[in-house]
């Protein structure tokens, strides 16, 4: 725990940061074309309320629920220092029932942050800080849906209808900062997740919380630099933490960029196997070669003892430019960790770039066969907006199956959903968003898992564009 004296040193150099971050924002060009302001990302204005959707094709009756899926929608757009991970959040959904899409609704999450910007009053509930914007994730978590975020903000509460019910500190259990990307463990119905927040640079925590949804550990883990960390992963044994070369840059803060991490070069890569019971300093850290990740698609323990991990990796990342993530794709790669050697080894399943990794999740941090990727552009830097397809990795043939959304369309993350609880793996569908970029519309398309080269089976169209976003979830009733 840092002394007074340092807490005071870090409040006052928080503040100079924050002055210096204000004055030179003020001073680039609000007038700036943002890529992630304008086209297709240009934000929505208005929550709406859409009731009785039009469906074509087929939506099997077994899924009733709410698709949701969130992303930042800045409820007042400015370029100047913009960065596309951190507008305002908004959650949108469709209510699915009967084989029928019974309503669609797009919600801001409501954030202090938001109404000091104009907008909604803010939600009630505890708060971790003064920066409470949450845009990046939203689950269903001991029967409660949740809206997430990474770098310290509490997580908020929806409800049914995806209005924000409060703030949550998970009962009063949450101390740490939280994530976006929590991991439940169907084995033992625990959730795991590594966090990180950028006003400590020295620590991250891997947060316990159990079926209940109440935090049971908060282990502090020692870094150096600030890490950017947002992803992680788990197998039986460990927790598995991505400590890679994006790392907090005070220089971009100063400069006032509101999104302050940049590749740095000097930070080692290494990925550090923490066991998920016993002391934090039993960590195995295991060299990797610099690369980043934002997602993975699973875990899990060899026989050897060994750990494989297959993950969406980059070259690097935030190293061409301020306004959103850019690096060089490496694809789908599988990783061999060896906590003997601690060395890890990176192999290519399929080296065409490719993002948002989804699976079977009743199988995730154990052996699994099936994995679904969306193709993302071959350009060092983008908007995230061009033609591309659904891929179907079967990891036990080597089999790549794929479809192309088509002319105009842009596919954003799919989520598996089981046919039923105890169905095998696969058997289900998929569902997630594609904008057609051309008409301004969206429509939400539901493929059978193990055949998507034969197209959707259904579609919920609505009437407008939901911009790009980040992830989304079933939630069923």
């Amino acid at each position: 725990m840092a002394s007074e004296t340092e807490v005071k040193i870090r409040a006052a150099v928080t503040k100079a940061l924050n002055t210096s971050a204000a004055f030179n924002r003020k001073l680039k060009n609000p007038f700036r074309k943002h890529m992630f302001l304008t086209g297709i990302h240009e934000p929505m204005v208005e929550e709406l309320s859409l009731d009785h959707l039009e469906v074509s094709g087929v939506i099997p009756e077994a899924l009733v629920g709410t698709y949701a899926r969130i992303g930042p929608n800045p409820f007042k757009p400015d370029p100047r220092g913009h960065h596309w991970f951190v507008g305002d959040g908004m959650v949108h959904g469709i209510r699915l029932a009967s084989g029928k899409a019974e309503w669609y609704h797009n919600r801001y999450i409501k954030a202090c942050t938001l109404e000091r910007a104009g907008g909604p009053p803010a939600a009630d509930g505890p708060r971790r800080g003064a920066r409470d914007t949450v845009n990046t994730n939203v689950l269903k978590l001991a029967g409660k849906t949740l809206a997430l975020v990474e770098s310290g903000p509490f997580p908020f509460e929806l409800d049914q209808n995806l209005d924000t019910v409060a703030s949550t500190n998970l009962q009063g259990t949450l101390s740490a900062p939280f994530t976006a990307h929590p991991h439940e463990d169907s084995q033992t119905g625990e959730w795991h997740a590594i966090t990180y927040e950028s006003e400590t640079q020295d620590t991250v925590w891997h947060v316990a919380i159990n079926r209940a949804g109440e935090v049971i550990s908060e282990r502090p883990i020692a870094v150096k630099d600030g890490p950017s960390i947002h992803e992680c992963s788990i197998t039986d044994d460990y927790v598995i933490i991505f400590d890679l070369p994006v790392t907090l840059s005070l220089p971009t803060l100063a400069q006032g960029y509101n999104f302050p991490y940049r590749w740095n070069k000097s930070h080692p890569a290494r990925i550090g196997l923490l066991p998920r019971r016993g002391d934090a300093d039993e960590i195995i850290w295991c060299d990797v070669d610099p690369c980043y990740v934002f997602h993975v698609a699973n875990s899990f323990q060899n026989d050897d003892g060994s750990v494989t991990i297959d993950c969406c990796a980059y070259e690097s990342m935030f190293a061409h430019g301020p306004d959103g993530p850019n690096g060089v794709p490496c694809g789908f790669e599988r990783w061999r960790v060896d906590p003997k050697t601690r060395k890890v080894t990176r192999t290519a399943i399929d080296a065409s770039p490719q993002e948002f990794p989804r699976v079977d999740e009743r199988h995730f941090g154990q052996p699994y066969r099936h994995a679904w990727i969306v193709s993302q552009p071959s350009e060092t830097v983008s908007n995230f907006v061009a033609e591309n397809a659904l891929y179907h990795h079967d990891l036990e043939t080597g089999e790549k199956r794929s479809y192309t959304f088509g002319p105009d369309l842009v596919g954003g993350e799919f989520v598996f959903v089981p046919r039923a609880p105890d169905a095998e793996e696969a058997d289900g569908w998929l569902m997630g968003l594609v904008i057609d970029a051309k008409n301004d519309t969206t429509q939400l398309q539901v493929f059978k898992a193990l055949d998507i080269e034969q197209g959707p089976i259904g579609a919920v169209h609505i009437p407008h564009r939901i911009p790009p976003g980040f992830h989304g979830n079933w939630i069923p009733d």
